[in-house]
């Protein structure tokens, strides 16, 4: 068995945050060790690290290398804001910032103590998620699934892969279809990469594929991740979860978004609050130094879109699955286990 795949992590002996380098795989495993929040700000903006969960782990362990390494409180609130815009869309990312922010005034050991926990936590969460999740399946299912929702976009097990892995550990014989997910390829060359990785069957499609299959019945489900999760149960998530979303619901297929509660946001009302990254077009019209449209012509990036909650069949996360109505389901999960350290403190990030 290989070792469970963790693709952040925290080495106390020189204070460094140990990152996966995702803009490197499927070709090369590198490790990168990050010294700083700011040097793990880059490497969020940049996709070293992606995946919400993940990213969020990570901002948490680079404040908790800034206070060991003698930040004072003061300034240890300038780099949680300055990482906390790294990426706008994907609310863990501020939600474990404001959640070691709580820490700052403790001391270097509380902050790390804190990002710990933050990233012991997600892993359980998945885990947990997954095996909710798996007896959504029916045996023999073929999942299709968008970008990567898997061990590198989580602190190991992941979501959407979650729910595939607690299935193959069930025992059920799960295939998984994984969209390429343009322009930065998470479906052809992480989300293969992992599952691969783990014995589990995996076929790449581009993303245009997904309905000509759903047509002639190659597809029995739907299973993504998110980014975050609105009140009224909008899901942000990859470009092109749309689509799929409507795809699936005109070919009466179920669609599945697994996520950890740190993603659900009731601050947020609805998916037109969800704040939307656009991405450089350079990342849709240059892949690896190769320039792949005319010179001059311009390109659209919006990293998320949005799938109303009506097109989701339901929402998995460690507290429990919700069904629609969203807005009364995810109320009541919120209050399953009281207000709790999962939740997000509300106010500033400081």
């Amino acid at each position: 068995m290989k070792e469970p795949l963790r693709p952040v992590r925290y080495d106390d002996r020189d204070d460094t945050v140990r990152l996966l380098d995702q803009r490197e795989l499927p070709g090369v495993e590198s490790w990168l060790a990050l010294r700083s929040s700011a040097e793990v700000a880059d490497a969020i903006r940049t996709l070293a690290v992606r995946g919400a969960p993940a990213i969020g782990v990570a901002a948490a362990f680079g404040l908790a290398a800034d206070a060991r390494r003698g930040a004072d409180a003061a300034a240890l609130a300038r780099h949680a804001e300055l990482l906390a815009r790294a990426r706008p869309t994907a609310v863990n990312l501020a939600w474990a910032v404001r959640r070691v922010s709580r820490r700052f005034g403790e001391g270097g050991e509380a902050v790390l103590a804190e990002a710990q926990a933050i990233r012991d936590e997600d892993e359980a969460a998945c885990r947990r998620l997954g095996a909710l999740g798996a007896p959504l399946l029916p045996p023999g299912a073929r999942v299709l699934t968008h970008c990567n929702a898997g061990a590198l976009a989580t602190a190991g097990y992941g979501t959407a892969l979650g729910i595939v892995r607690a299935a193959v550990e069930a025992g059920n014989a799960v295939t998984v279809l994984a969209d390429e997910t343009r322009p930065f390829f998470q479906g052809a060359r992480l989300t293969a990469w992992e599952l691969q990785r783990d014995g589990i069957p995996v076929t790449v499609l581009t993303d245009g594929m997904a309905g000509w299959l759903m047509a002639r019945g190659e597809v029995d489900a739907v299973v993504v991740g998110a980014d975050r999760i609105a009140r009224n149960g909008d899901v942000a998530n990859k470009i092109g979860t749309y689509g799929l979303a409507v795809l699936a619901a005109h070919h009466r297929l179920p669609v599945y978004v697994a996520a950890p509660w740190s993603t659900v946001d009731r601050d947020t009302p609805d998916g037109g609050a969800i704040p939307i990254e656009e991405r450089s077009g350079d990342e849709v019209t240059v892949i690896g130094g190769l320039r792949v449209a005319p010179l001059g012509v311009p390109a659209r990036y919006p990293a998320f879109d949005v799938t109303p909650a009506a097109l989701v069949t339901a929402i998995v996360t460690e507290r429990g699955l919700a069904r629609a109505p969203y807005g009364p389901a995810l109320e009541a999960l919120g209050r399953a286990q009281g207000p709790g350290i999962l939740d997000r403190p509300a106010g500033p990030i400081v």
